[in-house]
């Protein structure tokens, strides 16, 4: 006998369980994990849709008291199916309730009301329309007389105008429908959130050699029984959009669908406009800016094949395509691919398990690629293709490096160096634009000097201290705390404390020292409204702008040929964040950040400034050299034990009072201690989270370090049965979160 696990609603996290249901011996043969099922629920025996989730021949509960499913899911239902493993894959990875691994891969549960448009439709014959007609024209019915005039001559009427323009109201409507003499026909809208009209079509772009090859190699890859994932490591403006339109070209015409991973809601706008040039209405996107009514829509037109090619941010990896052919994830080095949110899944890898169940092909796309990412193509496990010069052989920008220390000790306090100052004016004469960049929105929590440039340091993690409200400088890896300094230890200077500077402090500083400069700023606060990233780089790229000011947003994948001139305001920023991933976050933002300029016919040059030169990620992203960077951010990496060189696992506690949750990451890690003996496990905490109150909620952490995943895995399964028995943990809230 089978018996089956299910769960059976995702709306409700009270039915976060499983209910064991018996598997008629008819249906042995077909039932498997991922299924949808129809069972008898409740007192009631209400038949009610189901997952399954485990097969096993063992009742957990008396076989007599144990129902039959009533049957399995058709076929069409196939795609969701598949979706549900992959949810049980997230949730055997990452740590998280069914519920909310199913919650992630099928978002769009609630029943969301179609947008439909109504008509009016002759329902009889001509003839006798005729004859009704006459008899009409004899009574005083003058609406029904006018409408059913109509009918005849169009046979099918827009309801709204029907109404508008011919007096047809619900009443009359309502009548002639009870008679028969016409019915109701329903066309369904799909809310689209593409305007294409003004997007011209465009022809398949000629690769050049280097690009050609690029494709060739990918496609001999997929050729293989097993193939790998691909990383294309290409420097910017080399061209990588160009492969994936190529690689998808491929796809379309097996008659399979692609989705196209962008990190974020601000590259959304040219991306989309570059599909849709290409590949029309076989193009839709989707991102959290959307309705839920758009993306329904969306999910429901790729589910009936009306889309082929879905674009937008980590959600798409959801999309229910039922041939899914190919996942190009572009800047996959971004880490908004991680989610903040339980299941906390990161994209690349939740990409590679789902083209796995799906037969589909992965392809990962950057300039900089993840440590991550390019430690596996090192070492086989993804392939690897790189293009090496920009596309149309335009040269790299130029690249300077202004130190800060020595601007302050030439009496220059402004935000803008000399250099760039010069340089900005030279632009605006050109009449060309300027992106300038600060990385990091309002200030950052570190403390440095700003006369030698020395950085308050955790002397046991290697990451920056943080700088509290109360004078503590505290280390959010493993607890380490003093006081705030007042004057350099180094150097002695007063001149030290937090680096406060905000892209409204910048703007400002821009139009003072530029009289006339018109300028543009994108950040967290000019981008809250639906539309507001399109409407910025809109204007930006239609000149109504000179001086782009924005955080991140800015610096990732935008094409406007007119800028020739980058200034990265303070590099140090992400530099000095507390996170050991600070030197690798750095040297892409300041890749990416000098990519943006000199992308069309005019030269362009970058200013990086900082008050550490000599840092080898600024160095190397100076230099536009990856392999230098790698190299060296790799033996930090194995020296302290960091990823990729090994596995993290960070878990992540908070609750409403703070001696309970003290007391119960205590009692964790003395738990973890006794389940795993071994001296290959770090563990490292209890210490208070990056941010260790957030609205009276209490937040601390503990890091486990080991150089097998599966490791982590087993003890994080062990605890999480640990938690579910001990009544000490129910007012705690407890995630786990791998890297």
């Amino acid at each position: 006998m089978i018996y089956a696990d299910i769960i059976i609603d995702i709306s409700s996290e009270k039915l976060d369980k499983t209910f064991q249901y018996r598997v008629p011996e008819e249906l042995e043969q077909e039932i498997k994990v991922g299924m949808v099922v129809s069972i008898p629920f409740g007192n009631g025996n209400k038949i009610r849709k189901g997952y399954v989730i485990g097969l096993t021949d063992k009742p957990k509960v008396d076989p007599d008291r144990i129902k039959a499913i009533s049957q399995c899911s058709s076929g069409q239902e196939t795609t969701e199916s598949r979706l549900i493993i992959l949810a049980a894959w997230m949730r055997e990875n990452y740590g998280s309730t069914m519920i909310q691994a199913l919650k992630t891969v099928l978002p769009i549960q609630e029943k969301i009301r179609a947008k439909e448009k109504r008509y009016l439709c002759l329902n009889v014959s001509e003839e006798e329309g005729r004859k009704i007609l006459e008899g009409l024209e004899k009574t005083r019915f003058k609406a029904r007389t006018r409408l059913m005039r109509e009918l005849l001559d169009k046979k099918r009427l827009e309801y709204t105008l029907a109404a508008k323009e011919l007096g047809a109201t619900s009443a009359v409507v309502g009548k002639m429908k009870e008679q028969g003499v016409l019915r109701i026909e329903y066309d369904e809208i799909f809310r689209n959130s593409i305007d294409g009209k003004d997007i011209p079509r465009e022809p398949a772009l000629t690769l050049n050699r280097e690009q050609e090859q690029a494709a060739e190699k990918i496609l001999q890859e997929w050729e293989r029984p097993e193939p790998r994932p691909v990383l294309l490591q290409g420097v910017t403006g080399s061209g990588k959009t160009q492969v994936y339109m190529r690689l998808i070209e491929e796809i379309l015409a097996k008659g399979q669908q692609a989705v196209v991973l962008i990190p974020e809601i601000a590259l959304t706008y040219q991306t989309v406009r570059r599909f849709y040039a290409r590949f029309g209405e076989k193009v839709s996107v989707i991102n959290s800016r959307q309705s839920q009514g758009e993306r329904y829509d969306q999910f429901k037109r790729a589910r009936g094949g009306g889309v082929q090619v879905m674009v937008g941010p980590r959600s798409a990896l959801f999309t229910p395509f039922p041939d899914l052919g190919l996942i190009i994830i572009d800047e996959e080095h971004e880490p908004s691919y991680k989610s903040e949110s339980s299941p906390r899944y990161h994209a690349r890898e939740t990409a590679i398990a789902r083209a796995g169940i799906e037969h589909a092909r992965v392809v990962l796309g950057s300039a900089t690629p993840s440590l991550e990412a390019y430690s596996r193509a090192q070492s086989g496990e993804y392939g690897l293709v790189k293009l090496t010069a920009r596309y149309g052989d335009r040269p790299m920008p130029q690249v300077s490096v202004i130190d800060l220390r020595e601007e302050l000790r030439g009496g220059n306090r402004s935000v803008l160096s000399r250099s760039l100052q010069e340089k900005m004016k030279e632009r605006l004469e050109k009449k060309e634009q300027i992106m300038l960049f600060l990385n990091r929105r309002g200030y950052a929590g570190f403390v440095s000097c700003r006369s030698c440039g020395f950085v308050v340091k955790c002397p046991h993690c290697d990451v920056s201290l943080s700088e509290h409200n109360n004078g503590r400088l505290l280390c959010h890896y493993c607890g380490y705390e003093t006081r705030k300094p007042q004057v350099c230890p180094q150097c002695g200077s007063p001149y030290i404390g937090g680096f406060k500077a905000g892209t409204q402090q910048i703007e400002k500083v821009v139009r003072d020292t530029f009289p006339g400069v018109r300028t543009l700023r994108m950040d967290f606060d000019t981008t809250r409204n639906k539309g507001s990233y399109e409407q910025i780089l809109a204007a930006f790229a239609a000149h109504e702008a000179d001086v782009l000011v924005g955080t991140q947003m800015i610096v990732k994948g935008h094409d406007f040929p007119d800028v020739t001139l980058v200034g990265v305001i303070a590099a140090d920023l992400s530099l000095n964040a507390e996170d050991y991933r600070c030197g690798e976050r750095t040297f892409q933002l300041l890749c990416q950040a000098v990519g943006r300029c000199g992308r069309g016919m005019k030269a362009g040059e970058a200013v990086i400034q900082t008050y550490h030169p000599e840092h080898y990620s600024i160095q190397a992203s100076a230099a536009q050299d990856y392999q230098t960077f790698y190299e060296e951010e790799m033996s930090y990496r194995m020296l302290l034990d960091y990823p990729p060189a090994s596995h993290m696992l960070a878990i992540l506690g908070s609750g409403e009072n703070e001696e309970v949750l003290t007391q119960a990451m205590h009692y964790l890690e003395l738990y973890i201690h006794r389940i795993y003996r071994e001296k290959d496990l770090h563990v490292i905490g209890p210490a208070y989270a990056a941010i260790g109150k957030v609205k009276d909620i209490y937040r601390q952490v503990i890091y486990l370090k080991h150089k097998e995943y599966k490791t982590l895995v087993r003890i994080k399964d062990q605890m999480e049965k640990y938690i579910e028995i001990n009544s000490g943990f129910r007012k705690i809230y407890i995630q786990f979160d791998f890297s």
